[in-house]
């Protein structure tokens, strides 16, 4: 078991995405995530439940567009993609506003591009700000 097993212990995954599913991603959206995020979706497409003390809803890769734009993100925090979040009032986001995207948390609530706080710069790097960090 490696350390992204043992922090998702305790995460109910989805069945895998389909291939087709996983290769119009960037078709679909027109960028790629940072490392690691689509081959988790091939393994799992979402799920969710605690890793470490926090709690991660991962959206199935299908539900992307949906999500984005039902909470609006191109209005209230353009250059960010919503992809999950904390069951509760804290999304988790691609910030595109860099060549290479990163991991970002923001408030659902209130949502700013001046709230956003870094969360890791690959997926691994991402499940481990959650299995670490303290709410």
């Amino acid at each position: 078991m490696d350390m992204s097993d043992a922090m998702l212990e305790e995460f109910d995954k989805n069945a895998a995405a389909s291939g087709d599913v996983v290769e119009h991603f960037a078709s679909t959206f027109g960028f790629n995530p940072p490392p690691g995020y689509l081959e988790f979706m091939r393994l799992s497409n979402g799920g969710e439940g605690f890793v470490g003390t926090r709690y991660l809803t991962l959206w199935p890769l299908e539900q992307l567009r949906e999500h984005n734009e039902g909470y609006e993100v191109k209005r209230y925090a353009p250059g960010l993609f919503l992809f999950g979040s904390n069951g509760g009032g804290e999304a988790y986001a691609f910030d595109l506003r860099q060549a290479e995207p990163s991991i970002v948390s923001v408030p659902l609530v209130g949502m700013a591009l001046k709230e956003v706080r870094p969360s890791g710069a690959t997926f691994d790097g991402f499940l481990a700000w959650l299995a670490t960090s303290q709410r």
